[in-house]
């Protein structure tokens, strides 16, 4: 058997750290041999970094446990024993984008979970299954920054998850016009029950800088690559408005739109769940065998039965009707830290290994 690469995960400690954590357990292709976190972790074991913090329904895997935490500002030793990183460090904007590029500066891929460089216009934001062909810019990223393995490849937002595949899914009846309101979870904010008592029985109308990732992002998916840069898509124009929600996982969107051209109930569903991409043709491992399911009970999607669908990598769709005002609209429902984070990146490497982007040191 081909052996594994050898994986880093940065902001190893934090919520989305621990679900790259979870998620990698017996990885057929990748395999965690380093963690990496603040400086006050670091010259512990990973237990006891985390201490009481472990936030995953799933225990903390023994392959990690006995682990010594490297400080993830030393990028040139991080990067010794690894052949690429995930990346979920918890800092400001500024920091990130010079940690990430630090990385790829010592030639180690970087897979992130991150904002910072999402507007980087030679950095590829992709979700595998809409816009794999984004990954050419790293030619140019490679370039710019002097490197020849090295480079930082994105995965969007967590919100978008449940109605962009969707919108693509509908792209020949040209959606134009898109109001969308989320019920986000409170992981998301890497929060649980016990660490945000006052989310029980409410509901906070902001979440910080999200909705102009809810309108935009989408618009980078949908973009062109123009001399070595991503040039956003025009439309649809997105409106949107993002509520946080005492949930603890998984994202549910409101979504109304209007089309150019004119498609039935059937044609809808049927462009739905059939749409893939290059993760389903390949079998990738982290894949959804079905990407996106539509559900005809008037009752669904809920958060309770069907955020675990296809491990959390699937989509779920319902109530799509008629609407008075727009075309048509539906409900969408995805799982915020597993598709929407740490899953999505997960994907978007193997898609950068079966593509040749990511290979062994």
């Amino acid at each position: 058997m081909e052996k594994k690469l050898r994986v880093g995960i940065l902001g190893a400690t934090g919520m989305v750290g621990q679900r790259f954590i979870s998620l990698l357990e017996n990885h057929p292709w990748f395999e965690v041999v380093t963690l990496a976190a603040s400086p006050r972790s670091a010259g512990k074991t990973y237990e006891e970094a985390v201490g009481g913090r472990w936030k995953m329904d799933t225990p903390m895997p023994e392959a990690v446990k006995n682990l010594i935490v490297l400080n993830v500002n030393d990028a040139i030793h991080v990067s010794a024993g690894v052949d690429f990183v995930f990346s979920a460090v918890d800092m400001s904007k500024e920091e990130i984008k010079k940690i990430e590029e630090a990385y790829a500066r010592a030639e180690t891929p970087v897979v992130s979970n991150n904002s910072a460089h999402r507007w980087t216009p030679d950095v590829p934001m992709v979700v595998p299954e809409i816009n794999p062909e984004h990954f050419a810019v790293i030619e140019n990223q490679k370039k710019r920054l002097g490197t020849t393995r090295g480079f930082v490849a994105v995965k969007p937002n967590c919100s978008i998850q449940s109605y962009a595949p969707v919108l693509t899914a509908w792209k020949e009846f040209e959606p134009y016009e898109v109001v969308v309101t989320t019920y986000q979870a409170i992981s998301g904010a890497g929060k649980t029950f016990k660490d945000w008592p006052e989310m029980v029985g409410n509901i906070i109308p902001y979440i910080g800088g999200e909705e102009e990732k809810s309108e935009q992002e989408p618009l980078r998916l949908w973009g062109r690559i123009e001399d070595g840069v991503i040039v956003k898509a025009e439309e649809p124009k997105i409106t949107s408005q993002c509520i946080r929600v005492p949930v603890l996982n998984g994202h549910t969107a409101a979504v109304f739109v209007k089309f150019r051209k004119q498609p039935s109930k059937e044609q809808l569903i049927e462009k739905m769940v059939n749409f893939k991409g290059i993760p389903q043709e390949l079998k990738l491992p982290s894949a959804p065998k079905q990407f996106i399911r539509y559900m005809e009970e008037d009752n669904r999607p809920q958060v309770a039965l069907d955020v675990d669908y296809e491990k959390g990598m699937g989509i779920s769709v319902g109530r799509l009707r008629p609407d008075t005002v727009y075309d048509w609209k539906f409900v969408g429902l995805s799982h915020n830290t597993v598709r929407g984070a740490a899953g999505g990146a997960i994907l978007c490497a193997e898609t950068l290994k079966a593509r040749g982007y990511i290979t062994a040191k």
